[in-house]
């Protein structure tokens, strides 16, 4: 047998402490992964990321190339920011396409200064209220945290069925839902594109972080509030994506929720814990890291961790789960090839309250892209559910054409 040495018996002494470190160090990388993640989730910030990249544009043509994804390759009209979030082309069809790059139609003036290089592709199609063609009026909204504005388009009958709150998706503003204006207005209602904290628009909350619907409905409230100052006494919420969140959680929670008549959403989040859970896959977040998040954000430790005031019950914010206690008639048009925010939570929620629930899915469509996609078949399906959930219509009290008082 081979005699031990000195060497042997150092080996044996430090082995353990090498462990140990190793662990260590493993399990602070797992906690420093699991904490941005969270933070990732309740971050807030409405600064545009680059999604695609002009490569070439031809002002004689009046056309712009750009590289290939799966939304950019998506047929219908959409916008695209360029020169660094300053400019704002609206693009029309597809012209040439090439394995890597896709050559589109531009819809609006082409500045000849366009720069090559990042862009974002967008749903967006208004920049500004004005682009509509329509009446409005700038509000300000009173809310918890301050002032938000909203915009406000009166029908252009004397009597209105009704006012649509509509609420914008994570990471933008107001100007989303301009695309849906035209459709509330040609059936007779009225129409407030509204704000809400964090959105870079209205007042930031203390902590400057979503609740993903969970604080965000308040402000819905408070606009409720305002409408109902200037006369309006029956109301439609629509919301995009986390608008969508939001908007169910008004439903659920305010006190003006007997006002409310019905519910649109398009491209919902019906429940959080099914989009985390995909994006998390679709990130490659291992489903340990992923699920310590999501308890993360839902712990009073999330306050020192993530910076939230209050924690977020995942469960109240799964519509799915509460479907019991859905009282108002919805509208959810989603598509199931959506890349973002799947759509099974509503085929769920549809199929859990068919009584009230009515869903219309799209295909090839991507993520609160709807209109975008098919803005006849999007206009035809809203504009017949207002029609079977119309009430009688209300005179308005008062001037539309002020501004709230606040």
């Amino acid at each position: 047998m081979k005699p031990q040495c000195h060497a042997d018996h150092g080996s044996r002494r430090w082995l353990p402490l090498l462990l140990a470190a190793l662990g260590v160090t493993l399990v602070g990388a797992f906690f420093g992964i699991t904490a941005e993640v969270a933070r990732t989730v309740v971050r807030t910030g409405s600064t545009r990321s680059h999604n695609t990249r002009v490569t070439h544009v031809d002002t004689v043509a009046n056309t712009v190339t750009i590289t290939s994804t799966p939304d950019t390759r998506l047929p219908g009209r959409y916008g695209l920011w360029v020169n660094r979030s300053r400019d704002f082309l609206r693009l029309g069809e597809i012209i040439a396409e090439t394995p890597h790059t896709v050559t589109r139609r531009v819809l609006s003036d082409l500045p000849g200064h366009v720069q090559r290089g990042g862009a974002s592709f967008t749903g967006w199609f208004y920049r500004d209220a004005s682009e509509l063609g329509l009446p409005f009026v700038d509000w300000t909204i009173r809310t918890d945290d301050g002032t938000a504005p909203a915009w406000y388009f009166p029908s252009a009958s004397e009597k209105t069925k009704g006012c649509a709150v509509l609420v914008h998706g994570r990471g933008v503003q107001r100007n989303e839902v301009l695309r849906a204006v035209p459709v509330f207005h040609n059936a007779g209602y009225d129409a407030l594109a509204i704000s809400y904290r964090n959105d870079g628009d209205a007042s930031a909350s203390a902590d400057k972080r979503y609740g993903l619907g969970m604080t965000e409905w308040k402000d819905v409230h408070a606009a409720l509030s305002e409408a109902l100052t200037a006369g309006h006494t029956k109301f439609v919420l629509m919301g995009w994506s986390m608008g969508g969140a939001i908007c169910l959680q008004t439903a659920a929670r305010s006190a003006h929720a007997p006002r409310i008549t019905g519910l649109v959403l398009e491209s919902p989040v019906v429940d959080w814990r099914s989009v985390l859970r995909y994006q998390a896959r679709a990130s490659r977040i291992p489903a340990l890291v992923r699920n310590a998040a999501m308890w993360l954000i839902g712990h009073r430790l999330s306050r020192i961790v993530t910076g939230q005031h209050q924690p977020i019950d995942l469960d109240s914010l799964d519509r799915v789960a509460h479907a019991a206690d859905l009282t108002h008639p919805v509208l959810i048009v989603h598509s199931d090839d959506d890349g973002f925010v799947p759509s099974d939570a509503s085929h769920a929620l549809a199929e859990a309250r068919p009584d009230l629930v009515t869903l219309e899915t799209f295909a090839v469509a991507r993520h609160t892209k709807l209109w975008n996609f098919d803005s006849e078949r999007w206009n035809r399906v809203i504009a017949r559910w207002l029609a079977e959930h119309t009430h009688s219509s209300i005179s308005r009290k008062g001037s539309t054409s002020r501004e709230p008082d606040v």
